[in-house]
């Protein structure tokens, strides 16, 4: 346990942030997880509407510096190419 005024911020700092980055992965993965469902059921057309969303969520990921940007980059190109198919 931390022991000094400064180290004891600290720690409910990160606290606060480790549950932002994980709210922020989890949201992430849901939504590639609903639009890679979609994706396979064939609904092209509700895939392309959630882009924005993905889009959104993963930049937002990269200026928080939850995810690094050639990550969020990769995961852009793979559900755009493969909702292009």
């Amino acid at each position: 346990m931390p022991i000094t005024k400064s180290a004891k911020k600290a720690l409910r700092q990160n606290i606060r942030r480790k549950t932002r980055n994980i709210k922020k992965k989890g949201e992430i993965k849901n939504l590639l997880k609903e639009i890679k469902s979609l994706i396979s059921q064939k609904k092209i057309e509700e895939a392309e509407k959630l882009l924005p969303q993905i889009y959104k969520a993963l930049d937002k990921a990269i200026k928080t510096g939850v995810i690094k940007k050639n990550t969020a980059s990769r995961k852009k190109s793979r559900i755009t190419k493969s909702i292009r198919r």
